[in-house]
């Protein structure tokens, strides 16, 4: 075998074609896993053009095989165990679908830290650089982003003050938004998006906090009539997402595909995710707008009063976080600056 590779070589060598290394000519194809429809915005507008370009700038020696709607089965928590155990390769998903697992992370998704959704991705990013390196040390993280001002969408009534929601059914997508509902009145319903359009036509709930972008993807616009949107960057709340690579895959590829992946990953892909998921807002309130509902915009005095109840939430991750060795209020502040810093920028 060896005596026939070395001919080979030879021959190869004679011919004036260059002896080709596995290495150095090695193709991958990642199997891409996600929660979102193939007809969302996020799988259309990020998911798609993220693997387009990562194909692209390796020359064809990446390929993607793209699985939305969580065609290779399990549920939305399960995602990021997936990327971890192998089962896929690259994953993107909600770190507070699984409560409690990724404490540092929900910082982010604390009620009106957020200015938009570049600037907190970015500061999102630099965070968990110096802050929180170890918080997704089991896979190999790609990018880490949020979308733009979550906001309340009601089948019942209209929502203006918090005393509106006394009682009502509101879905929530993670520990801290679940918190936030609950001071303001609400009795909170934890689950994930895909599950928001059957809770909604059965009044499982009632109403949902989510932001403008995905209202189209679960038929919100027709299962809903009321929206209340905060003043300009003003965010009830966002949530954290993370792009993830199974990290042994990661590893395994060939330096210079390393490169391409490294490339298209980091802050500078997860200011792209966040801008181009908040800039799809505009789409969803349209169809909001011509579905004929009723979209309520609160004033900034309005807003005063969510943003009192809420500063309770924020003392108690602080806490919580200190509980749990953390320095609770350090990690609240830089989150702040990063975001005031990048808002700036």
């Amino acid at each position: 075998m060896k005596r026939r590779s070395l001919l080979q070589g030879a021959a190869a060598a004679a011919l004036g074609v260059p002896a080709l290394s596995g290495l150095a000519q090695q193709s991958v194809t990642l199997k891409f896993h996600t929660f979102m429809a193939p007809q969302s915005n996020v799988w259309l507008s990020m998911h798609k053009p993220w693997m387009e370009k990562v194909e692209k700038d390796s020359g064809g020696r990446i390929k993607f095989e793209g699985y939305p709607a969580m065609q290779l089965g399990g549920t939305p928590v399960q995602l990021y165990d997936q990327a971890r155990d192998g089962v896929v390769d690259v994953v993107w998903t909600l770190p507070g679908n699984t409560a409690g697992r990724f404490p540092r992370v929900e910082v982010f998704e604390l009620p009106f830290i957020m200015t938009n959704a570049e600037a907190a991705s970015k500061a999102y990013w630099e965070y968990i650089q110096t802050q929180a390196p170890d918080e997704f040390k089991e896979t190999q993280v790609l990018a880490l982003h949020v979308h733009g001002p979550g906001m309340f969408h009601s089948a019942t009534k209209l929502v203006k003050a918090p005393a509106d929601l006394k009682g009502m059914k509101v879905r929530g997508p993670t520990r801290q938004v679940t918190k936030l509902l609950a001071a303001l009145g609400a009795t909170p319903v934890g689950m994930p998006l895909p599950q928001i359009p059957d809770a909604l036509s059965k009044g499982t709930i009632e109403a949902c906090v989510i932001p403008w972008e995905v209202v189209p993807s679960v038929k919100v616009h027709e299962l809903t009539k009321f929206h209340t949107e905060f003043p300009a960057n003003t965010s009830l709340y966002t949530t954290t997402f993370v792009m993830a690579m199974n990290k042994a895959k990661y590893e395994g590829l060939a330096p210079d595909l390393k490169k391409v992946i490294d490339a298209n990953s980091g802050q500078a892909t997860s200011a792209w995710l966040g801008k181009t998921q908040q800039g799809n807002d505009p789409l969803g309130r349209k169809a909001a707008v011509d579905h004929g509902n009723q979209i309520y915009t609160l004033s900034a005095a309005e807003a005063q009063e969510y943003i009192k109840v809420s500063s309770a939430i924020d003392d108690e991750w602080v806490a919580d976080m200190n509980k749990r060795g953390f320095d609770g209020k350090k990690l609240f502040q830089t989150a702040k600056d990063l975001i005031a810093k990048n808002s700036k920028a």
